[in-house]
């Protein structure tokens, strides 16, 4: 049984499951299928794979909507806005699931199977010692009447198996070249349990199948799903459920954290929340994750989506598994944000300005004013959002609730670091106009020139003074923003 290459336009899927806040591995597939739809002029179908009761949550789907949104990966047809192969979510497919199963048992493309759990157990363990494929032997294959009755008269509930082809499966995967599975690795496999529940081995294909999907691209840990269903769909289109045209299927690299395992939402950096609370912007993330597996040419590592998109080829994804690395990431991400334009960039600081506490819902015009004057010293220091709004802090918070970091203090207000903020407050106090080249000026002459001070001692005590900090924007523009009056004062209450 080989697949070949079908016509017609473009159509991929997301089908995560809503088991909490995907992992970036997840996000990495989301991507590589939405570059794949827009690079064709396809459609991007977003379903929610959500029949596991024990594991899923309203919670958890909603979160993934939000990621989704978050990422700015749109979908044309999903669970919000509908389409024309709804539902899609699982659990509203129940119906369509349960047909399509006692079809493929009615036309002998599946049938009952009544072996226990031991039964199965004791095969397998001899199939092995015997050096013989330990799958599915099937044994219920061809049960006769009287044995149905006899298994049945126990009190066996029999689950649903399908019944595979004799010949092997070849297809031609998008990333890993001609691919084979003889049929002594490939048994028969249960598509409903015993208490009539389908399995994903059931609902994955027909989705598919009857959404009309024609490419998969999704990772290499369900390489083994595919000679399955391949067999499936070509059942599924002899039964007329659906057109029996197999999808091209294009399995990509693991994504590998520490110690070369796969990378899951428990490593440090698996968790897209991690990245979102951290403050990353999404098109920063993206174009990271877009590397794991793939090049854009021409040693080019930033980008856009929208240039991902215009020049995403699956032939260019490496099937070896890729490494994650946290720092390349904050990499990406920091050139990201210093391509942002200041007012765009002061607007996506405002959210951590409001976690802080510093500013509330709305910002007044004097802090919109002060935060996009303040965004550009920042911008060439932060690595992701949160670390901008840190540094900015000390501009908006109140002074009752200004506060120096308390280990900065102890490294750097000293008794030699408070005559230093003695000698800078007093320079400041006298200073007719209050702008940065005068400031600097000021604090030079004082603290460089009269006190003989080297730079880093001489303007490191003012800055914790003035910002709470060590690290912080450049300190004389800080302290024209800050203004005379609050940056006396917190001068004054170091000294006290």
């Amino acid at each position: 049984m080989t697949v070949t290459d079908q016509a017609g336009p473009v159509r991929v899927r997301f089908s995560p499951s809503p088991t909490g806040n995907p992992h970036v591995g997840l996000v990495r597939t989301a991507l590589f299928n939405w570059a794949y739809a827009r690079r064709f002029d396809g459609t991007f179908v977003f379903r929610i794979e959500d029949t596991d009761a024990a594991r899923d949550s309203e919670e958890s789907y909603t979160a993934l909507i939000d990621s989704m949104r978050w990422l700015g990966l749109e979908w044309d047809e999903g669970p919000d806005i509908g389409g024309d192969h709804g539902p899609y979510r699982q659990s509203q497919r129940m119906d369509i699931y349960a047909d399509v199963a006692e079809r493929l048992r009615t036309a002998g493309r599946a049938y009952h199977c009544y072996c226990s759990h031991d039964e199965l157990e004791q095969r397998r363990e001899r199939a092995r010692a015997e050096g013989r494929s330990s799958g599915y032997d099937g044994h219920c294959r061809e049960l006769t009447a009287e044995e149905i009755a006899a298994y049945e008269a126990e009190g066996r509930r029999p689950v649903l198996r399908f019944r595979m082809p004799d010949d092997a499966v070849t297809f031609t995967d998008l990333v890993r070249g001609e691919i084979r599975f003889d049929p002594e690795h490939v048994s028969d496999y249960v598509i409903v349990r015993a208490n009539g529940h389908p399995l994903y081995t059931l609902t994955n294909p027909v989705d598919d199948a009857t959404m009309a999907i024609t490419h998969v691209l999704r990772g290499e840990d369900l390489l083994s799903s595919t000679p399955r269903q391949i067999p499936m769909h070509q059942a599924l289109g002899e039964l007329g459920v659906a057109s029996g045209v197999v999808p091209r299927y294009g399995h990509l690299p693991m994504v590998m954290g520490a110690n070369n395992r796969k990378l899951s939402k428990r490593d440090m950096g698996g968790s897209l929340a991690t990245y979102q609370e951290r403050g990353f912007l999404p098109e920063g993330l993206l174009n990271y994750l877009a590397l794991l597996g793939w090049s854009i040419g021409d040693d080019q590592e930033i980008f856009s989506l929208a240039e991902m998109a215009a020049a995403f080829d699956i032939a260019r994804v490496n099937p070896n598994p890729a490494q994650f690395d946290l720092k390349k990431c904050e990499a990406i991400n920091a050139a990201h944000v210093r391509m942002l334009e200041t007012p765009v960039l002061a607007r996506r600081l405002v959210p951590y300005l409001q976690d802080l506490g510093v500013v509330g819902a709305e910002l007044t015009d004097k802090q919109w004013h002060l935060l996009t004057a303040a965004t550009p010293l920042v911008r060439e220091r932060m690595t992701v959002l949160s670390e901008g709004a840190e540094m900015l802090s000390f501009l908006f918070v109140s002074e009752s609730r200004f506060a120096v970091d308390p280990g900065d203090a102890a490294k750097v207000l000293t008794e030699d670091g408070l005559r230093v903020v003695r000698e800078a407050r007093e320079t400041l106090a006298g200073l007719g106009s209050w702008d940065t080249a005068a400031i600097e000026s000021a604090l030079r002459a004082a603290l460089v020139e009269k006190l003989g001070l080297k730079p880093r001692l001489a303007f490191g005590p003012v800055r914790v003074a003035a910002t709470g900090r060590r690290v912080s924007p450049p300190l004389f523009e800080s302290l024209e923003l800050l203004g005379r009056e609050r940056s006396l004062a917190r001068l004054d209450s170091a000294l006290a």
